[in-house]
């Protein structure tokens, strides 16, 4: 009788640690980008974070979605891409909203300095139709990135429909997928080595992406993910601590003069 009852409290116990585990798996990518997402709403300046890393992230939880359909993996990982999905389209809402208010907050400076009136004030759009690379990933208005989401999401799932039979073709998939993801840190590392500076950054952003992917690249060896996933997650968690080490170093060996209009993103941050 005692060992049916320690049977059953061995089960629910694992139960609840498995629920547990994926609740973090599902909801633990989004966790980073809040603190992120109200600093740039408090300072309205999103120049200490790389619009890239949204493009990073769609792209690698696209195509995982679409990876699904040619081999099976834990349906937590799915609502994981479909989550960030929608984390990262509120992100670029965003940080576009909030860059088209200072450019034209910075036109209107710039009118009033010359006696010029504000009807004269326009800023110039940039759109995704334009087709002009020049510009790319930084269009005017939120229904361009909307529309360069879905003409990809269309290519790659016409692609993976025509491919789908090919097992070299879904298992490069899946490693691209996983490997774009985890090059999620590189457009902020390389933002931080052009600016010389981590300000404007939220460092516990950063911090949370190393706790987050150290864990994540855990649950894939325990959960016997696909050999990609894991070892992406491994690349992942050090290109993670690459960024910290910039935090480090920019902060202890300054590399430009320190404004004295720090934002307050950069000053809590730092």
């Amino acid at each position: 009788m005692d060992e049916v009852i320690m049977d059953q409290v061995v089960f629910v116990a694992h139960q609840v640690v498995s629920w547990v585990a994926s609740a973090a798996i599902v909801f633990g990518g989004v966790v980073p980008y809040i603190p992120q997402y109200r600093d740039i709403r408090r300072t309205q300046n999103a120049e200490g974070f790389s619009t890239y890393v949204c493009l990073v992230l769609l792209v690698a939880n696209i195509l995982r979605i679409l990876f699904r359909f040619g081999r099976y993996f834990e349906t937590p990982l799915l609502w994981q891409s479909i989550i960030m999905i929608v984390t990262m389209l509120i992100m670029l809402n965003l940080c576009t909203g909030v860059r088209t208010a200072t450019e034209l907050n910075t036109k209107r400076r710039s009118f009033t300095a010359t006696d010029s009136k504000d009807e004269e004030i326009k800023v110039p759009k940039r759109l995704f139709l334009d087709f002009d690379w020049n510009y790319f990933w930084s269009w005017s208005r939120f229904v361009d990135y909307l529309q360069c989401v879905l003409a990809f999401t269309v290519l790659a799932a016409y692609v993976t429909y025509v491919l789908l039979d090919s097992v070299l073709f879904v298992e490069s998939l899946g490693f691209l997928a996983v490997f774009t993801e985890a090059m999620l840190g590189t457009p902020q590392l390389y933002c931080n080595y052009q600016n010389k500076s981590t300000e404007g950054m939220s460092i516990k952003m950063v911090l949370m992406w190393t706790s987050g992917d150290t864990f994540k690249t855990g649950y894939f060896l325990l959960t016997q993910a696909p050999v990609q996933f894991w070892i992406c997650g491994l690349l992942q968690v050090c290109v993670d601590f690459a960024i910290l080490f910039q935090v480090y170093y920019y902060s202890r060996y300054p590399q430009k003069p320190v404004s004295h209009t720090t934002h307050t993103t950069s000053a809590k941050a730092m």
